[in-house]
């Protein structure tokens, strides 16, 4: 997948062609002019990835290019790199006031003149192919886009109608969130009810749910229901939430102006104890947040608002109640099968087809818990009775299963697609990892700080610090399972689901290897490898060309 992280890298790169110590070694050596140019190819090629993330390449053509453009960005990180070890050593060297003659050779500065001809020659290589690579952009017809605004895609409109019998496993959660809701606050008027988990857990389902809950009809007077997802501009929230309470005059509200909506909905709202269900959250704006709350806030005793969304930094933006949270969990194994069983057979044909249910056990477990997987799989499986189908299915990473819009891959690869650029790297190396262990900040700040791909750290700062800013970071949004942060000292697990997520996107670039995956993709740059004396014995002739980590 090479097109999900390139742009990131090129991020990087220009960050790193930014920065002080590389300008200062440029400098130094009499190649700046040279770098400059490196630079300013780079940015027009950054804003060409843009155009060709949005277009989702899927000819040979354009795959072969971003390839190329790929393995001159890493040859531009190896050059930076280099850069930034002389700066270090010119840094050492000032401080100390010198340095050993090993030192120096380690260095490559016992022939200043040779060291900086070779630079010079391989950043003039460098510029000569990002030259042709961005002369080449116009064969695919791609533009350059100066500033990242691509539009995420998200997920389609929801509604509230549910069929309760197609639901399993989540009696209990729903009724403890009636509970929250119809519970009266003595501080507050108008409170928030977030119930907060990973893509594919069914928060919208459980929202449906308890919005049709006869204990929720009866205590609240007016119930609404809007699917908010990435649009929480001001004026679209107001007539989305007019739109969902009874219009008995057939008014559209499309053409208001926001004075007239706010009145307008203010009216509607007066002396009601409402029930508002936005679903689908992505607002991280706390600003954005009370100007809304200040319009429908109107200090009636009891209204609620249930709030379903991926990340704790919405929640923290509501200024929720801790206690008022409901971090939502992963289904067990057997609410999980008798899940698939309803999607995968007519009722009933199961007692039929033993053979085929005892498969079925083994694909529910790859799915982790998740309904959304347990659906799709199920799904794929209907009215399908060849046991190799099944065992196919079984044996296959799930990414490989045929899914609509509505499937897990696209349920779970959302919430990579809005992550910060910065963060996808850092999230695709959890593929170098095993699955279904606990992993700690030390061992992730290690990978991290030896990929480049940690800020420069402020005084007083470690790499694991930093490392920790970040995990907390993909935390609050859901892709951390079990996080613990004991004064400084973090540790957590991933959702299997999760992990195959991070070997997705990061396919190409990032690859484990063990017994049961023996063989190296072309073109990979990192690998790890489960045991040192396993990588010498196959690969010896690649050790020197690629990054490599054990994994213990």
């Amino acid at each position: 997948m090479v097109e999900l992280l390139l742009f990131s890298f090129a991020e990087s790169l220009l960050s790193k062609l930014a920065s002080g110590a590389v300008q200062e070694a440029s400098l130094a050596l009499g190649v700046h002019g040279e770098l400059q140019q490196m630079q300013a190819t780079m940015a027009l090629i950054r804003g060409v990835l843009l155009d060709a993330e949005q277009k989702n390449p899927q000819s040979n053509a354009l795959g072969e290019w971003l390839r190329q453009i790929k393995q001159v960005v890493s040859d531009a990180e190896d050059i930076v790199d280099d850069f930034e070890c002389e700066a270090l050593r010119k840094h050492v060297v000032n401080t100390y006031g010198g340095c050993s003659r090993k030192v120096r050779r380690f260095f490559s500065t016992s022939n200043p003149l040779l060291y900086r001809l070779r630079m010079a020659h391989q950043i003039q290589d460098i510029n000569t192919r990002l030259a042709t690579l961005a002369t080449q952009r116009s064969i695919f017809g791609l533009q350059v886009i100066d500033q990242d605004t691509r539009v995420v895609h998200v997920r389609e409109m929801t509604h509230s109608h549910v069929k309760p019998s197609s639901i399993t496993g989540r009696e209990h959660d729903k009724n403890e969130i009636v509970k929250l809701l119809v519970q009266d606050c003595d501080h507050e008027s108008l409170s928030v009810i977030p119930i907060v988990g990973m893509g594919g857990l069914g928060k919208t389902t459980l929202a449906k749910l308890v919005f049709n809950d006869t204990t929720i009809h009866a205590c609240f007077t007016l119930r609404m229901w809007v699917c908010v997802s990435n649009d929480f501009e001001l004026k679209s929230v107001l007539i989305k939430i007019l739109n969902s309470a009874p219009n008995p005059t057939k008014e559209n509200f499309n053409s208001f102006e926001i004075e007239r909506l706010q009145n307008h909905l203010r009216n509607k709202l007066e002396d009601q104890k409402f029930l508002l269900v936005l679903d689908d959250m992505w607002n991280e704006d706390p600003a954005r947040w009370d100007e809304l709350k200040e319009i429908i806030d109107l200090n009636v005793k009891g209204s609620k608002i249930l709030v379903t969304t991926r990340s704790h930094a919405v929640v923290a933006a509501m200024r929720t109640k801790s206690s008022n949270s409901y971090l939502l969990k992963c289904l067990s194994e057997e609410d999980s099968l008798s899940l698939f069983v309803k999607y995968a057979f007519e009722v009933g044909d199961e007692k039929q087809h033993p053979q085929l249910l005892k498969v079925g056990r083994k694909i529910v477990k790859k799915c982790g818990g998740l309904p959304l997987a347990v659906k799709t799989l199920g799904s794929s499986l209907f009215s399908k009775f060849d046991k190799k189908e099944w065992e196919c299915i079984r044996d296959n990473e799930i990414w490989n299963s045929k899914q609509n819009e509505k499937g897990i891959l696209p349920a779970l690869k959302l919430s990579y697609d809005q992550l910060p650029s910065y963060l996808k790297p850092c999230f695709a190396s959890f593929s170098l990892f095993q699955q279904d262990t606990h992993i700690s900040a030390v061992d992730v700040s290690m990978l991290w700080g030896a990929l480049g791909f940690l800020p420069p750290s402020k005084q007083g700062e470690s790499m694991t610090d930093i490392a920790t800013q970040l995990l907390r970071e993909l935390w609050t949004r859901s892709f951390l399972l079990d996080f613990v942060d004991l004064e400084g000292h973090c540790y957590f697990k991933l959702h299997d689901l999760v992990s195959d997520l991070a070997v997705f996107v990061g396919k190409g670039e990032f690859e484990r290897i063990d017994h049961s995956n023996p063989k190296i993709s072309e073109n990979v740059q990192h690998l790890a490898f489960e045991e040192n004396n396993f990588m010498v014995k196959l690969f010896p002739p690649l050790i020197s060309e690629l990054s490599f980590f054990v994994m213990e």
